[in-house]
């Protein structure tokens, strides 16, 4: 991935964020960490008090721990942790290369005998997770402490931005399939990993595709990714909810006993209560800033696939 890919994508006009997300990336990871962390503590703070997903992230933080526990602090600790997810991100080159990094993770995973079962199973191996404190950071510990493993990645544009958030990724160890665009669809790619006895990594509660199954979250109707429960269905393969958040200056990351498998709904519905019993142990770690219940999405929004039993 070179600046002149970037530039290239800027001249087409398609926008200026290639250029200031890899600006920024570069800038990021040299600066001091104490630096680091007060420029974006401090842009964390300006945006919990004026930025334009505020209104969303207390609709959404509200079904977790009640409107009336939506406090400022809240909203301010949970832009911060946000901030902090991309201020790591923009680091992580420089995390990663920490040579006491991978004990460290590895130290603090908890249901470490349940991920071991299901290695040692052969029958492939299954980890969904929501969009909580560093993800990327629970992907660098499974790779130190099993090996690669295939996950499905939102593609973003410019198709600059994309790639290098890829290539580094890859270097680190992770099989990155995009969720558009690439040469075989990310299901039969990952099926065929499943089938081989690996190891697949899927963000889970956002529904991309407008395709998921009618599923209660906190107490109201959402449709969630079919994804993790349809391959475990088809392949026979482990099924885990993993959990990530921040302990202090360090990660947390646990992962659950094996999930039954029996139909879809219920399957995706066993998911949705456990996001939803890790995330309101760490709700300020929750980085969902977008409609995500359809009550908040538009009237013409709505599942295709059936409903998630009780």
């Amino acid at each position: 991935m070179s600046m002149r890919e970037v530039l290239r994508d800027v001249l087409r006009g398609e926008n200026l964020s290639a250029l200031g997300y890899l600006a920024g990336w570069r800038l990021v990871r040299v600066l001091p960490l104490p630096v680091a962390r007060r420029l974006f503590d401090a842009g964390a703070d300006l945006a919990s008090r004026r930025g334009t997903g505020m209104p969303m992230l207390r609709a959404n933080l509200a079904r977790v721990v009640g409107a009336d526990n939506v406090t400022d602090q809240l909203i301010r600790e949970a832009t911060r942790s946000y901030a902090r997810y991309w201020m790591e991100a923009f680091r992580l080159p420089s995390i990663a290369g920490d040579p006491d990094l991978s004990r460290v993770l590895i130290e603090g995973l908890v249901g470490r005998e349940h991920l071991d079962a299901s290695l040692e199973s052969g029958r492939g191996v299954i980890l969904t997770l929501p969009h909580t404190g560093n993800w990327d950071m629970a992907g660098v510990l499974l790779v130190a402490y099993h090996g690669q493993f295939t996950t499905v990645a939102e593609r973003v544009r410019p198709e600059a931005l994309f790639n290098a958030f890829v290539e580094f990724r890859e270097s680190l160890g992770f099989e990155v399939i995009p969720h558009t665009g690439g040469d075989t669809p990310p299901y039969e790619r990952l099926k065929a990993v499943l089938e081989s006895g690996g190891v697949v990594c899927l963000l889970g509660e956002r529904d991309l595709r407008h395709t998921g199954v009618r599923t209660t979250f906190f107490g109201e109707e959402t449709s969630m990714p079919a994804g993790p429960a349809r391959l475990a269905m088809e392949t026979g393969a482990c099924l885990h909810v993993v959990h990530s958040w921040f302990e202090g200056e360090q990660w947390g990351v646990s992962v659950s006993p094996e999930l039954e498998v029996d139909t879809l709904s219920g399957t995706v519905q066993r998911i949705a209560n456990l996001f939803a019993t890790n995330i309101q142990e760490h709700p300020a770690d929750w980085h969902m800033l977008q409609p995500l219940w359809f009550s908040d999405l538009d009237p013409g929004r709505g599942p295709n696939g059936p409903r998630a039993e009780d």
